[in-house]
């Protein structure tokens, strides 16, 4: 029988371990396990649908480059309802399955109920749509990261923009809690501080149906420019009805996360030629936009939505983490991304280390026919260096 030498015997392992395909190679190594929770049902279902379209794009395209830091990423996705309890629950449950890189809600109630159980899980959580700032003020955690702008760098971004903006009198129509009279009062401040007047306040409940009677009043307050804050159906609602009972196109809005995606395509036309706020766009002018846009338009034949850029950037954070941790463990995850400079597709930018919020650039955008649909386009951007110091409150 032949028996091959040391020498002879190192080189055949040597030419054997070349030939195998880099996932075989990938075997023995943990696998990054994503737990998706997001609204597959309830208030935040579209949004929801959204984020997981993208957040499993990021995943299949990590496994066809030979995965992250040579791991497969593997996914289970869990429905969160758009509620806390229910949020929590399969968050819990999916942790406890180690699928304990949590990723993937809407509301802000739902990723602070995930965010307060991380230790106990022994899991990291990563934003990509919750704005509440005690996510990352007093209810912040090592193991929670928001990759997505936050309330008060939106509130930072909306005191410069106000400062440009046209007209002399201004109305706010807003949604009544925290977001909503937080955003109509930092409006309503930064404008008169300019010289300008906002006579009329509105705050309209939540699940507002009818708007006939705040319509009623804005038009009659005759003002040149109207802040709308309002989210979701409610938006929705408004709109519709602000173009039926002509209060625009004759008085211009000004939106506050008015102008995403699904609310310009639930609202035909009626919001064509209205400026706002957005988080994202796939006007994005960074290598790593083009590529993500290009990529997602040859599979859905269609540009990304906000959302799906959003949540196409938190599962990057991810991964990004797991590279620079060389582990999937989340506590080593969340140390390795702790103050870490990451290329994202909003460029090169930094997980700021006292409160884990990525400092990202901010947007204005107007909604105008480009590519062949209506969409939010980029006017201005406003650079990470307004985003305010870390809340006093966060205490890591």
């Amino acid at each position: 029988m032949f028996k091959m030498k040391p020498l002879q015997r190192s080189l055949a392992a040597l030419v054997l371990v070349t030939a195998l395909p880099l996932a075989a190679l990938a075997q023995d190594k943990e696998p990054v396990k994503v737990g998706l929770v997001s609204s597959k049902s309830g208030v935040f279902a579209q949004q929801g649908e959204e984020v997981i379209r993208a957040v499993q794009f990021a995943i299949d395209e990590a496994n066809a480059k030979g995965g992250v830091d040579g791991r497969k990423v593997e996914v289970q996705i869990a429905d969160d309802e758009g509620t806390p309890d229910a949020g929590r629950r399969e968050a819990e449950k999916l942790a406890r399955n180690g699928y304990n890189l949590l990723i993937g809600s809407i509301p802000s109630s739902v990723s602070l109920a995930i965010g307060q159980n991380l230790d106990r899980w022994d899991a990291a959580y990563f934003v990509v749509a919750s704005k509440s700032e005690k996510l990352t003020g007093e209810s912040c955690k090592p193991r929670l990261f928001s990759t997505n702008q936050s309330d008060p760098m939106d509130l930072a971004m909306i005191k410069e923009w106000a400062k440009t903006l046209t007209g002399k009198t201004f109305a706010v129509l807003a949604a009544d809690y925290v977001w909503g009279r937080d955003s109509g009062e930092s409006f309503k401040k930064t404008v008169e501080a300019s010289g300008k007047s906002v006579p009329l306040s509105l705050y309209a409940p939540l699940g507002t149906k009818d708007y006939s009677p705040y319509i009623a009043q804005l038009k009659a307050a005759n003002v040149d420019g109207i802040w709308v804050a309002e989210s979701g159906r409610d938006a929705i609602a408004f709109v519709k009805q602000a173009k039926e009972f002509g209060l625009i196109p004759k008085t211009k809005l000004i939106g506050h996360a008015l102008l995403l995606n699904f609310i310009i395509n639930g609202t035909g036309n009626a919001l064509e030629g209205e400026q706002g706020n957005s988080s994202y766009t796939p006007d994005i002018d960074t290598p790593a936009n083009k590529a993500f846009v290009a990529a997602w338009k040859a599979k859905f034949k269609r540009l990304p939505t906000d959302n799906e850029g959003q949540a196409y950037n938190g599962a990057q954070v991810i991964f990004d983490g797991v590279k620079l941790a060389k582990s999937v463990k989340p506590g080593d995850v969340s140390k390795a991304l702790s103050g870490a400079q990451i290329d994202t597709i909003f460029g090169n930018v930094t997980m700021r280390a006292q409160d884990h919020q990525l400092l990202l650039p901010n947007y204005v955008v107007r909604a105008k026919v480009a590519d062949g649909v209506l969409r939010p386009v980029i006017e201005q951007t406003f650079p990470p260096s307004i985003i305010p110091a870390p809340s006093p409150l966060c205490k890591m």
